[in-house]
């Protein structure tokens, strides 16, 4: 068997991560941790290739076996956090009549990032209710140029519907250019021309990032293809990286959550990845994590990310004290002081130590503790250390220190403040947990996970600092990952193709939903998808006559697809009867090759009341979660029963063409196809009549929600 070795390096805040991966065995072959490099020259990219070339170099991995490499960053959401951004020239565009309004809406002026952080900008409009001057547009460019301008966006009311104009102009500019239409779909002047601004301010750098990275692999003779994490879960390649890097925000969390997922079978749950400094929180549900609207400082823009909340706890958060008591726990950690975790050192290293007090960084707090030994020499008092200390850690994990050491610097804290050791601990780990759960118990109110089971899944090298603590308190199971100090890295080199667009239609016809879906399907395969993995969401948004496609599909084949990873009838029911909360009642529904359909009862009591359910669960034959609907009819047999199903089942509720449609999945042999978001009736129909005249397989099952 050829081998084929997949390469994903993950950025974190404090190290960069590599990891190879045998694709034929799922098998880690190797990995590497090196400091992420912020401070370097190139930034994070130096660490990137470091950590990339050292993996290769310790495992002795063949350039040829290598079938991919990926890596997350942190290069665009750095960039804004530290202001580092390059001047945007502005040009806004349409009819003349509507100057002062267009003029007020892409105006930006200079753009708050932070206290005393800016990315600026320069402006000039240009009327479009007549013939587009190629002198005139020239001169713009350099007027704004003359005014500082290193990049340009081109935003024109209404150019989501006719992006010619703003590509017209793109086209004239020796600068870096990027404009509204090609970041989204969706109206709104505004938004749209703050999230290109955004994007082109960290353009130059994102550019600079992939070059030095792609010439750092080609000189290693790696003609493989590199890709970039997305914050939507899915990756993409480095040309649209070179042209959209904003899609990269909050790239890292969503690669843990990636790993997660694919190492995992979760249908609800909450994934918990705790690093050194921060802690990312992610809500699973039916299968999928949440994705929202990305607000960047306080600025919403039009780019969709999974909805990661980030708490400035983790395992190496330092603690806090007012001389009597301990008075807090983080945000800032040891790696940031460039301190040693006590429960890392030998016990004689701690000895006679003294608890002193300092600022992490300049301009911090003078509350922070630590344990000074000797001449200056300084080790941290962290949540790993307390969680070592009361021996909550088990023997093999990452976080695993030493015990004795654990309790000496504990002790010696508690000695200061006349408590005991277990108290010291307790108390340290009460105050970071609580930190957590409050954002935690926000997440479950947001999305309704309160009466619903749900697993705590932990990620990340402090996962079993907190993440049993966590549980304990929530009253729920949890698991840690496999590898979990390294999740981020394997979801980076093993995440799917995630492509979604959104388009403003007005009553938009079942051709026009039908044509948007493989224009998204096309851009999907483009980027690397498998057409026979292709998984399509279409939904339709009557409010905001929003029409939104989501395309997922395999990079070439999945992690471990020999025979040996895949699930057999017996593991995938035991699984289904896992993932649905019960013991035994589940029915597998139909025997297809590639997928498992289940379905059980749950019977409800209420009161007086009694109600019956039939959850409907859709597993791929690795035991991945592909559809889960809380209560669904299935229906199976030729594309033309089907049709003729669909239809009688319209005619049954009396349905008229402009009603709510019933939510429709289809499972076509390797396809799956979710119509659950088209509203009305005709909508349905005309689509899922469309997919099932393309099929080729003589048997088809639909799931219908009820």
């Amino acid at each position: 068997m050829m081998s084929r070795v997949r390469i994903g390096v993950d950025v974190g805040g404090t190290f960069t991560k590599s990891v190879a991966i045998d694709m034929n065995t799922g098998k880690i072959i190797g990995k590497v941790t090196v400091p992420t490099s912020h401070f370097s020259e190139e930034g994070v990219s130096a660490g990137i290739v470091e950590s990339l070339i050292k993996l290769i170099r310790r495992e002795n991995i063949s350039e040829s076996d290598i079938e991919l490499i990926s890596h997350s960053t942190t290069q665009a959401v750095n960039a804004l956090l530290e202001g580092d951004t390059t001047k945007v020239g502005i040009i806004g565009m349409g009819v003349n009549l509507e100057k002062s309004d267009i003029v007020k809406r892409t105006n930006l002026g200079n753009v708050k990032l932070g206290p005393n952080k800016y990315m600026e900008t320069c402006y000039r409009f240009l009327d479009t209710s007549k013939f587009l001057d190629k002198e005139e547009i020239l001169q713009i460019i350099k007027e704004l140029k003359e005014e500082g301008a290193k990049v340009i966006i081109v935003s024109e009311a209404y150019g989501v519907d006719d992006p010619s104009n703003e590509l017209y102009v793109m086209e004239r500019s020796d600068l870096p250019a990027t404009a509204g239409h090609e970041l989204t779909g969706i109206y709104g002047l505004e938004i749209r021309t703050l999230t290109a601004a955004i994007n082109a301010s960290i353009l130059l750098k994102a550019i600079g990032t992939a070059k030095y990275v792609e010439k750092a692999v080609r000189q290693q003779k790696i003609s493989a293809p590199i890709t970039i994490m997305k914050g939507d879960g899915g990756v993409t390649d480095l040309n649209t990286f070179k042209t959209k890097p904003i899609l990269t925000v909050l790239s890292g969390p969503a690669a843990s959550v990636a790993g997660a997922l694919l190492h995992l079978r979760i249908l609800n749950g909450i994934f918990i990845e705790v690093g050194g400094t921060s802690t990312n929180i992610c809500i699973i549900k039916n299968g999928k994590p949440e994705v929202k609207y990305v607000t960047i400082m306080d600025h919403p823009t039009c780019i969709k990310s999974l909805d990661v909340r980030v708490v400035g706890i983790a395992g190496g958060s330092l603690v806090r004290w007012s001389g009597k008591k301990i008075t807090d726990v983080g945000p800032r950690s040891a790696h940031i002081s460039g301190l040693k975790y006590s429960c890392f050192a030998e016990p004689q290293d701690l000895e006679g130590g003294q608890i002193v007090t300092f600022m992490p960084k300049k301009g911090d707090p003078i509350d922070y503790i630590g344990i000074e030994v000797g001449a200056g020499k300084r080790f941290a008092i962290t949540t790993t250390c307390a969680a070592n200390a009361l021996g909550r850690i088990p023997g093999n994990d990452y976080a695993k220190g030493n015990q004795k050491s654990a309790q000496l610097a504990l002790s010696i804290l508690g000695k200061r403040l006349g408590m005991d050791m277990e108290e010291i601990a307790s108390k340290i780990l009460e105050i970071s947990t609580t930190k957590i759960l409050q954002t935690i118990r926000t997440l479950m109110r947001e999305y309704r996970l309160k009466d619903e089971k749900f697993v705590l899944i932990g990620g990340g090298g402090g996962a079993s600092v907190l993440v049993p603590m966590l549980a304990a308190k929530l009253n729920c199971q949890y698991r840690i990952a496999n590898n979990s100090e390294v999740i981020s890295s394997i979801g980076v080199c093993t995440a799917s193709i995630r492509e979604e667009r959104e388009k403003i239609i007005n009553n938009p016809s079942p051709d026009e939903i039908s044509s948007f879906i493989q224009e998204v399907e096309k851009i999907a395969i483009s980027k690397g998808a498998l057409p026979e993995s292709i998984s399509t969401q279409s939904e339709y948004i009557n409010e905001k006559s929003l029409l939104r496609v989501t395309v997922y599909g395999n990079m070439n084949l999945d992690v471990g697809s020999n025979d040996r990873k895949e699930i057999d009838d017996e593991e995938a029911e035991i699984l289904a009867c896992e993932l649905f909360g019960i013991n035994e009642g589940v029915q597998r529904i139909y025997d297809m090759k590639d997928y498992y359909i289940f379905a059980c009862e749950i019977h409800k009591k209420k009161l007086f009341l009694k109600s019956k359910k039939q959850p409907v669960l859709v597993l791929d034959k690795y035991g991945h979660v592909k559809i889960s609907v809380e209560n669904a009819d299935i229906y199976s047999g030729s594309p033309l029963e089907m049709k003729e199903k669909i239809q009688s089942l319209i005619d049954d509720h009396g349905l008229s063409k402009d009603e709510l449609a019933p939510q429709i999945h289809i499972v076509d042999g390797k396809r799956l196809l979710d119509f659950s978001g088209l509203s009305s009736t005709a909508h349905v129909i005309k689509a899922v009549t469309e997919e099932l005249d393309k099929t080729v397989n003589n048997q088809v099952t639909l799931i219908v929600k009820i």
